[in-house]
């Protein structure tokens, strides 16, 4: 029942997204397609702005770590020599906090957008990052409650958590401002590469491009 139940909210969540603003992001590992939410309209309009102006192209995954995110959108990363910590990169503003835990969570396959440590919690304007996660127990969310100050995740949530996996202790942080619609695979393969000690892919993982495709 509890499946059935999990498989009626993942309709409802696609026939919600059906109308969004979608994007492929065509990497050497592949192609994901993605759907940008309307109800984070600062989130998705710049995203779009970016896209259109092809600043996402020849950018790197610049971090990468298995169960948890593949984070891009550095603009230092598109020429960085192998050697180069990547992550602080910016492009000089920020996007005012769209944070919805609601109704937009850190599940499996949610994008959200990077930020620092700001009190407002506005975020990047370049930086994303796709969940992967890892399938969640009573012991996710009690810890989750303690770093996200109380907040209390849905039992809807919860039970997609558990089913198909996410980061709860991010929901209430971060803006997540679109989820993939197909093609998780690829960041699965993406989130199995090597890493080095600053989590940067050892191969490059390359965004060739990234365009809005409706």
């Amino acid at each position: 029942m509890k499946s059935l139940f999990v498989l009626f909210l993942s309709f409802i969540c696609f026939c919600s997204i059906a109308q969004t603003r979608k994007a492929e992001i065509v990497t050497n590992y592949g192609t994901i397609t993605i759907a940008l939410y309307d109800g984070t309209p600062k989130h998705r309009d710049n995203f779009i702005k970016l896209a259109d102006q092809h600043f996402f192209d020849s950018l790197l995954f610049h971090r990468v770590i298995k169960g948890f995110v593949a984070q891009a959108g550095d603009p230092t990363s598109k020429n960085a020599k192998d050697t180069a910590t990547l992550g602080d990169g910016d492009l000089g503003y920020t996007v005012p906090s769209e944070i919805l835990p609601e109704k937009y969570f850190h599940k499996r396959g949610a994008i959200g957008m990077a930020r620092d440590e700001n009190p407002e919690k506005a975020s990047s304007a370049c930086q994303f990052y796709i969940v992967q996660g890892k399938i969640a127990d009573d012991s996710t969310f009690i810890k989750a409650r303690a770093r996200t100050n109380n907040y209390e995740i849905t039992e809807e949530h919860k039970d997609i958590y558990r089913t198909l996996g996410g980061i709860p202790h991010l929901d209430s942080r971060y803006t997540v401002f679109g989820e993939v619609l197909k093609a998780m695979e690829v960041v699965d393969k993406i989130a199995q590469v090597e890493t080095d000690k600053n989590d940067r892919p050892k191969t490059e993982v390359r965004i060739k491009k990234l365009r809005m495709i409706n």
